[in-house]
């Protein structure tokens, strides 16, 4: 949830060491040029049917903040409902992809309000937007960085990039999924090393061998990477493709024989699509399917 707070990283050669992971700046101290009227801390923009979505508070190194969650929540919603969107692209900057969190907005923060507000609690509103979200990490993904990368459904990772959950080291731990997807991304061997020390960083090559990293490019290639195959899923038949992001999601959630149902019985849902037919019509007549989306 956090970056590491005046230490340098380890293994993070390509970028100097981080003394100010945890952001000192409250919004009103870090406004930054808005993308449109309505934002402050994000840059969107379209390319074709793919959204990208940029983190955008570089003096903080894009840490989390609660302005920052507010505006990428209703940014995605936005986009989740936009027929003209198949897919969506996040990122951050060369140096940062996001430090952590903003721990100046937090530290004097007291249970009671935390529990009441539940807080943090909208932070995962993002794994309920149902079109496929390619995460393209440059450089830092710390504390709330690594986890908003694992709220993901892709990670792609330039290759100086570094992945790590350093609570421990602010007397707090992981509160928005650090202890629970990184374990099923990495096995409990690596997370728990990762989690109780609080200063073991993965780097690029590491967080893919892994498995928390689907492929591993040159810092300056990832962007377009991500692009590149978040627009060949965002030309696919948009329902089947959420249908293909639940069934995967639903494997964390269910037991082995009930998550087989649950995608056969999707599976036997898409014959009642016009894209089923196509695709498998293009298929037997050797050519390009067209889809429309039912």
């Amino acid at each position: 949830m956090f970056a590491a707070l005046r230490q340098p990283l380890a293994r993070a050669s390509a970028a100097k060491p981080l003394t100010r992971a945890f952001s000192a700046y409250t919004p009103a101290q870090n406004a930054v040029a808005p993308a449109s009227p309505k934002l402050e801390y994000l840059l969107t923009e379209t390319r074709g049917r793919v959204a990208l979505v940029t983190l955008h508070r570089p003096k903080a190194l894009n840490a989390l903040c609660n302005g920052l969650f507010v505006e990428l929540n209703q940014v995605l919603k936005d986009f989740d409902n936009n027929k003209d969107i198949g897919s969506i692209v996040i990122t951050g900057s060369e140096r940062a992809f996001a430090a952590g969190a903003d721990i100046k907005e937090m530290k004097d923060r007291q249970f009671i309000e935390n529990y009441v507000e539940d807080f943090l609690g909208h932070w995962t509103q993002i794994t309920k937007i149902r079109k496929p979200i390619i995460a393209a990490v440059n450089g830092f993904a710390l504390g709330g960085g690594c986890e908003l990368a694992m709220m993901c459904d892709i990670i792609y990772a330039g290759d100086k990039a570094v992945f790590g959950q350093p609570e421990i080291k602010l007397g707090t731990i992981p509160g928005a999924g650090g202890t629970q997807r990184l374990v099923k991304a990495v096995g409990k061997s690596k997370a728990m090393e990762m989690c109780l020390t609080g200063s073991v960083n993965l780097t690029a090559q590491e967080a893919e061998a892994a498995g928390l990293v689907s492929k591993v490019y040159p810092a300056e290639q990832v962007l377009d990477e991500a692009i590149k195959t978040a627009s060949k899923i965002a030309n696919l038949s948009t329902p089947v493709v959420q249908m293909v992001k639940d069934a995967i999601n639903q494997s964390f959630e269910m037991p082995l024989q009930a998550g087989l149902t649950f995608e056969r019985r999707l599976f036997h849902s898409t014959f009642a699509s016009n894209d089923q037919k196509e695709g498998m019509g293009a298929f037997a007549e050797k050519r390009k399917p067209n889809f429309t989306n039912n």
